[in-house]
């Protein structure tokens, strides 16, 4: 290779890692405004949310107090509910072609439940924890805990493929409950009150928000946790987020990012 071609070549390469590492470190800091708030049933450990038709659904954890719930948005009554097995411990659900699924903890079961009813309809077998789910609209995106999202087919459970969750080259862990956002992955850290915004074909973080203040002191309780529980109304375009054993939900609005 002539000295001038392999001069270039060098920095054409030198040149794109830059730009993939200027990428990388470019995470915007969101804040945020409330738009409205709801009631919470705050004996609810929640460990999944989701919105749709106008009504919200929520999987709530711990052995022996597992269920899945049904109500409408600005009421506390349960209009439907599915009480889990007291060996399991429910985790993150999301809704796709008309079922709903609810990850287990250790259990490596999937629990899958006609979204009109909350009848069974299937159970699914996967390898590790279950934490978080949300979906694209054609596959199923699952947590465990790690840095990594796992892309799972919804008829057999069966990984497409995986993708590692990083902030600034840094790898991310604890990714929990998770919601699929305008073509963006929203996603608790669990043991904080953050909310990171990943990119879902390299899984660099591109944004977060801080909710350590959302919910005020004088709501607090001893049994209060940590948030967690992400929903969009993607009808209407409404984030809901809320925590476990939290006696409000939140519709909150991402405000401008700082520079």
């Amino acid at each position: 290779m002539p000295f001038l071609v392999f001069l270039l070549s060098l920095l054409l390469a030198n040149n794109s890692f830059a730009d993939d590492s200027f990428a990388e470190q470019a995470v915007s800091q969101y804040g945020y405004t409330v738009v409205a708030q709801y009631p919470h049933d705050p004996q609810l450990f929640t460990q999944g949310l989701a919105f749709d038709q106008g009504k919200l659904y929520e999987s709530a954890g711990r052995y022996g107090h597992s269920r899945l719930t049904v109500r409408e948005l600005a009421y506390y009554t349960v209009l439907q509910q599915q009480v889990v097995q007291p060996q399991l411990f429910a985790e993150g659900i999301t809704l796709l072609n008309n079922n709903v699924y609810q990850l287990t903890w250790k259990a490596g079961l999937a629990l899958v439940y006609a979204a009109r009813d909350l009848s069974p309809v299937a159970q699914h077998r996967y390898q590790g924890q279950g934490w978080g789910l949300c979906t694209d609209g054609q596959q199923l995106i699952m947590s465990d805990g790690s840095d990594q999202l796992h892309f799972i087919n919804p008829d057999n459970f069966s990984r497409s493929h995986s993708i590692n969750v990083t902030e600034r080259g840094q790898s991310v862990t604890n990714l929990n409950e998770l919601e699929w956002v305008q073509g963006k992955i929203y996603a608790n850290i669990w043991m904080s009150s953050r909310i990171v915004i990943i990119n879902p074909n390299n899984g660099h973080v591109e944004g977060s928000v801080d909710l350590s203040d959302l919910l005020p002191a004088s709501l607090r309780k001893p049994n209060t946790d940590v948030l967690n529980g992400i929903a969009y109304d993607s009808q209407q375009q409404r984030l809901f987020v809320t925590g476990k054993n939290w006696p409000r939900l939140y519709h909150i609005s991402l405000t401008a990012a700082k520079p």
